[in-house]
């Protein structure tokens, strides 16, 4: 098992925010091809990681192939500061890990009204590979557990 980090993209890294305001996709930005899609999408597998604002806490995995496609992510690190979750062997072997330092964790959040009322579902993060640009969404194995986490208590 590992438990993957949780760094957001650097400024200036591979990963990185897009220029124009509404977030479109640049062309410097690699394309993360998911190795199994998304539950509810089985036709979109390659996606891009925009910044959406100038800190990069807050981001969209927007999809390549369907441009009304986007998940809202983030770091858990902000939010979450204990969250570490653990993977199996099969998910190290699918995403090509050979170090957790090259592992980036998001959280998909569902949006509300406020910051208040958004939550994040932390019973399934995102994982990229840095190196590989291989990712998937991992379902854990604890109860412990949400898939609605409020961002703030």
């Amino acid at each position: 098992m590992i438990a993957p980090t949780v760094d957001p993209p650097a400024p200036g890294s591979a990963m990185q925010d897009s220029a124009a305001s509404e977030g479109a996709v640049r062309d410097d930005i690699p394309v993360i091809e998911l190795v199994h899609p998304m539950p509810g999408f089985p036709d979109h597998t390659r996606f891009a990681l925009v910044r959406l604002d100038e800190d990069g806490v807050l981001c969209a995995l927007r999809s390549l192939d369907d441009p009304d496609l986007r998940f809202l992510v983030t770091s858990p690190v902000a939010f979450f500061p204990d969250y570490a979750p653990e993977v199996g062997d099969d998910v190290v072997a699918d995403l090509g890990i050979t170090d957790v330092a090259d592992v980036l964790v998001l959280v998909v959040l569902t949006a509300g009204a406020s910051l208040a009322e958004t939550t994040a579902n932390l019973l399934g993060p995102v994982l990229v590979n840095t190196v590989t640009l291989r990712g998937s969404q991992v379902v854990l194995d604890d109860p412990a557990l949400s898939v609605a986490a409020p961002l703030v208590a």
